[in-house]
């Protein structure tokens, strides 16, 4: 199709926007012209995060040298064949990025039409069709710098198009003041070369920055492939397959595990009819399907991607064309969570199983009541140090002389623990129910956070310092906080681009995973950190670190070991939910077990 001028009745209808707010959205525009244009390789490469240099180059159709000229003037495109709007094929169809670009930046396009091109210009015009040998015609370059044009004239290259984007809003000052660092622009812009090779898996992509390649992936991959290239690897045996229908919807794509998951939601992808979107309406039926399989604090890897009639769906509700609006929301978010509810439920013994709310229910939360227990003494890092003053002797066997007395207590004495997770414990009015990790994961924030008040936490050094592999986003905001994260007793230094180097860990957390504490770290930052101020920061990383280095579920306990716990519980302060806000006990009335059992 040639490029075609719109008619003024159709440019009133495409909502005119901001295009170009960042290096990433402007690499967005350029790879999606790139697809577009039936590109079956795409390479990228940037200069100073996007911000010095922008290079798109492609093996698509190319343009002639009259196109080119054309395609820098506003609402020309080749995309839109006839004034039908609502029936968009293509990610592009507004025809505004490229002057957009050319208007804040210097901008050189390169194209050399393709002869498959030429030929089907031929016929369609009735004159005779070129031979397959005939080479393609020399190929041409337009510069036009911050709206001027700069110069034009024949160009070297291969069919397709390369297009460079050069010092982006360098003239535009109250433009360029509001760019974020190097490092974040380009953050940006991986993000938006990966959502986009994610939906086009018949398509090859590389991306260089500074010259070092970091991403590559080759044409012809599957989807589960290459969304785990672009994820993680491990996806591939943690993932189920998603493929479900609703009417003329259909949902499909790859999934994680419920115990596949990641501390923020940065690997959850969508995409609609191929166009990679941000809606919190498929976010939250994301959430819902997972609501009763992860915590609130955790989220799964998956990229969905619906297909459905172009009439069902609106792409031309935002300049960016990053929002969509369905005709049926409701239909959509049920066909979501229908199709991950029923790949789930499919899994078998792989998907965690569902509790029966039924049976959750007669188990209640309750607060606390006031500790008369003094905390633990200067110098004395926990009563786990000392378990005698809080350490009634419990027996989890079958009680031959008289057992303790729990009416002192709050949480009452332990009688024996379940599933190697919960501590059982009888208290005065009824039964008690620890979960053991989540309690002891509690106790050790509270710990480091007085050992923070008090000078700093104790660090135990590694015998052999481990190396943690990150991707390269995660590893900067790694760095940027190695100052405090030394405070709170985690000694770690970059080591390359992509790993980084752990030489201490706080000595309350133990022999833990580390790899996972510093995973984990990366995410949490990821979310939360520019948001937060400096003692939020320090609480966010305490916390995580206090996640790691806590009791795990499935270890067994001496009954001294349950009764510290309990002792621990109930002189520290919030012990009553852990640091994700899920509860730590529960109890069940005296009342409660009589009604379980008909009594009452």
């Amino acid at each position: 199709m040639s490029i075609r001028r719109l008619p003024e009745h159709l440019v009133n209808r495409i909502a005119a926007g901001e295009v170009v707010e960042r290096p990433a959205s402007a690499l967005k525009e350029l790879v999606e012209n790139a697809i577009d244009a039936g590109a079956t390789r795409i390479a990228v490469s940037l200069a100073q995060g996007g911000i010095g240099r922008i290079e798109v180059a492609d093996d698509g159709a190319g343009m002639a040298q009259s196109e080119i000229a054309l395609a820098l003037e506003r609402h020309a495109t080749s995309k839109l064949p006839t004034d039908s709007i609502d029936e968009v094929a293509t990610l592009g169809f507004r025809g505004e990025a490229l002057p957009s670009i050319a208007s804040v930046a210097r901008v050189t396009i390169e194209s050399r039409v393709r002869p498959l091109r030429l030929a089907g210009q031929a016929r369609r015009s009735g004159q005779a069709s070129t031979s397959s040998g005939q080479a393609a015609p020399d190929g041409w370059s337009r510069v036009v710098d911050n709206g001027r044009l700069d110069g034009e004239g024949p160009a070297a290259l291969p069919p397709g198009t390369r297009v460079t984007v050069e010092h982006l809003f360098a003239r535009v000052p109250a433009r360029r003041k509001f760019l974020r660092s190097e490092r974040s622009e380009y953050g940006a812009c991986l993000d938006v070369v990966k959502r986009l090779a994610m939906a086009r898996p018949d398509i090859g992509f590389t991306l260089e920055h500074e010259g070092r390649r970091t991403l590559s992936v080759q044409p012809g991959q599957d989807r589960p492939a290459r969304v785990a290239a672009l994820t993680d690897r491990e996806l591939v045996e943690n993932s189920l397959a998603i493929d479900y229908a609703r009417g003329s919807a259909r949902l499909g794509g790859v999934a994680g595990l419920p115990t596949f998951n990641r501390g923020v939601a940065d690997h959850q992808y969508l995409f609609v009819n191929g166009r990679p979107v941000k809606d919190r309406l498929l976010i939250g039926a994301v959430r819902a399907a997972y609501q009763d399989l992860l915590a609130r604090d955790r989220h799964p890897v998956l990229a969905l991607f619906i297909d459905l009639p172009g009439e069902e769906v609106d792409v031309n509700v935002h300049p960016a064309k990053t929002e969509v609006r369905f005709r049926d929301p409701g239909g959509i978010r049920g066909l979501i969570v229908g199709g991950l509810r029923h790949a789930l439920d499919e899994a078998g013994h792989r998907s965690a199983q569902r509790p029966s709310m039924s049976a959750l229910g007669n188990w209640q939360p309750e607060p606390m009541r006031s500790p008369s227990f003094p905390m633990p003494a200067p110098g004395q890092s926990s009563v786990w140090d000392s378990l005698q003053p809080y350490s009634p002797q419990a027996r989890a066997e079958a009680a031959i002389e008289a057992v303790p007395q729990a009416q002192s207590f709050p949480l009452g004495v332990a009688r024996g623990q379940v599933a190697a997770t919960y501590i059982v414990a009888e208290a005065e009015d009824g039964l008690v129910l620890v979960d053991q990790h989540a309690a002891h994961e509690r106790l050790v924030l509270e710990r480091m956070r007085r050992a923070m008040a008090n000078g700093g936490v104790a660090r135990q050094a590694l015998l052999l310092p481990e190396v943690v592999e990150l991707d390269e986003p995660a590893c900067d905001r790694i760095e940027a906080r190695i100052a405090e994260l030394q405070e709170m007793g985690l000694e770690v230094e970059r080591f390359g681009p992509r790993a980084i180097l752990v030489r201490a860990t706080p000595a309350l957390l133990g022999a833990g995973d580390v790899k996972g504490l510093v995973a984990d770290l990366a995410d949490e930052l990821a979310a939360f950190d520019s948001a937060l101020s400096l003692k939020e920061r320090i609480d966010l990383v305490a916390a995580t670190m206090a996640c790691h280095g806590s009791v795990r579920a499935g270890r067994l306990l001496s009954v001294a070991e349950m009764n510290a716990l309990l002792r621990e519980m109930e002189v520290t302060p919030h012990s009553g939910q852990c640091n994700h806000g899920r509860p730590t006990w529960v109890k069940m009335s005296h009342a409660d077990i009589e009604k379980l059992f008909g009594r009452k």
